[in-house]
């Protein structure tokens, strides 16, 4: 057009001038109002979430048309949230409209005024209707691409600032395979107070010799599973150090460390798996019966053949929900327990390992466990001290700090920490007697 006319191109430049006005207009609202949905969406999920997890506790409190009100406000900030971006959509499309039109109509009737001018030629009328056509189509498909791609980043901008963040904890360039050799543990005046400044744990030096046996007591907050979450490097002492028979942790992958303990925690949670995918954690080659075993070991065989998903699924197939939550606390323990039997780490650690069970069937397991415990460097954390009375040594903490440390009875003795956390619970339990 312009090889006949310079004048034709008047009007595309005014257009496309237009254009790029209502891109720079729309984009960063669009982008803006999809992370306004993006928000309002996760909290209103997260409201319903939680919820329903505690529907039995909004129902004890009588909460319901509280719990309205609540769920009313997040769903009228997801429709408003939502409302907006539709408003800018129609803005998008309107503006388009009204863009195109003008471009057809000033390209086309300009040809028209040139060719009726004697300027251009017929064809100049025919080739500026075409080319207005695909000009305008393109650009409408151009601009919906781009607001839809600001859409997602916007989108993704909540997302991503949960899921980029950089690792707390690297392995060092240099990290080595851990090498064991008994698996002796040593923490020499560790300390980590969570970057508080107090708490957690304050110079503490422990030596576990391999294959020894520790209890750790203590009171709530004196720094039990600081203890067992600096030995796995969860966390990274911000004093002292950790030595695996004479290796610093922090030289050493954490793979390879955490591939050499066994965990059973206290709040035992289960992957959305088979009830056998969960005790073969990463093993699928071990055949049925050393699963049935370990699940033996730990008195779970009793309830999961009577196991039963929404699926039809059964007995070791099962599927047990997010984090086990179609179990009771009993059965992802034990369940937690036959893992960590069949993993048969050389270093085990047991936080409140028995704490969900009945003391019918704590008793019945102790046996067991204590068995199992043979050979392994063990270090159990224990609010019940039956579980640990016949434990090689306890170490009871207290404030962050060592406040004693030696044999069952010969803390008894001391009639210290130990022997009033003692006489608080004897007779309470089944295994051990209160003179013991």
């Amino acid at each position: 057009m312009a090889s006949a006319d310079l004048r034709l191109v008047i009007p595309m430049a005014i257009w496309v001038g237009l254009y790029f006005v209502l891109m720079g207009f729309v984009i960063p609202r669009v982008r803006n109002a999809s992370q306004r949905v993006q928000e309002a969406d996760s909290a209103l999920s997260g409201m319903l979430v939680d919820t329903f997890s505690n529907m039995d506790t909004i129902k004890l409190f009588s909460r319901q048309r509280d719990e309205d009100r609540d769920s009313r406000d997040h769903l009228d900030t997801a429709r408003r949230a939502f409302i907006s971006v539709q408003k800018l959509e129609v803005t998008v499309n309107s503006s388009m409209v009204f863009l195109s039109s003008l471009l057809m109509v000033s390209l086309i009737g300009y040809s028209i005024i040139l060719w009726q001018s004697g300027a251009a030629p017929l064809g100049m009328v025919a080739a500026a209707l075409a080319l207005g056509f695909r000009i305008t189509a393109m650009a409408e498909w151009l601009l919906d691409a781009v607001a839809a791609l600001f859409n997602y980043v916007g989108a993704a901008r909540d997302q991503l600032s949960t899921i980029a963040q950089p690792v707390d904890i690297p392995d060092r360039r240099d990290a080595t395979e851990l090498k064991l050799n008994g698996g002796a543990l040593s923490f020499e005046k560790v300390c980590h107070h969570y970057g508080k400044g107090s708490g957690g744990l304050d110079g503490v030096s422990l030596r576990v010799e391999a294959g020894e046996k520790v209890g750790v007591v203590g009171r709530s907050g004196a720094g039990k599973s600081t203890l067992v979450n600096l030995a796995l490097r969860f966390f990274e002492a911000e004093g002292g150090q950790i030595l695996v028979d004479g290796q610093d942790l922090r030289s050493v992958t954490q793979e390879s460390l955490r591939g050499r303990f066994s965990m059973v925690a206290q709040n035992a949670a289960l992957l959305h798996r088979s009830v056998r995918d969960n005790i073969a954690y990463g093993r699928v080659d071990l055949p049925q019966s050393m699963i049935e075993a370990a699940a033996a070991k730990a008195h779970a065989d009793g309830f999961i053949p009577g196991l039963r998903d929404q699926q039809g699924r059964s007995g070791y197939e099962a599927h047990v929900g997010e984090r086990g939550v179609k179990l009771s606390g009993g059965q992802r323990q034990r369940i937690a327990l036959a893992r960590a039997i069949l993993k048969d780490a050389p270093i085990l650690i047991l936080d409140e390992a028995t704490s969900a069970l009945d003391s019918e069937v704590e008793a019945a397991i102790q046996d067991t466990l204590y068995d199992f415990m043979d050979g392994k460097t063990v270090i159990a954390i224990a609010h019940r001290l039956s579980t640990i009375a016949r434990m090689d040594r306890v170490v009871v903490l207290d404030k962050g700090r060592i406040a004693q440390e030696g044999r069952h009875d010969d803390l008894l003795r001391e009639d210290g920490i130990y022997a009033r956390l003692w006489a608080r619970q004897s007779g309470g339990f089944l295994g051990v007697e209160a003179g013991d």
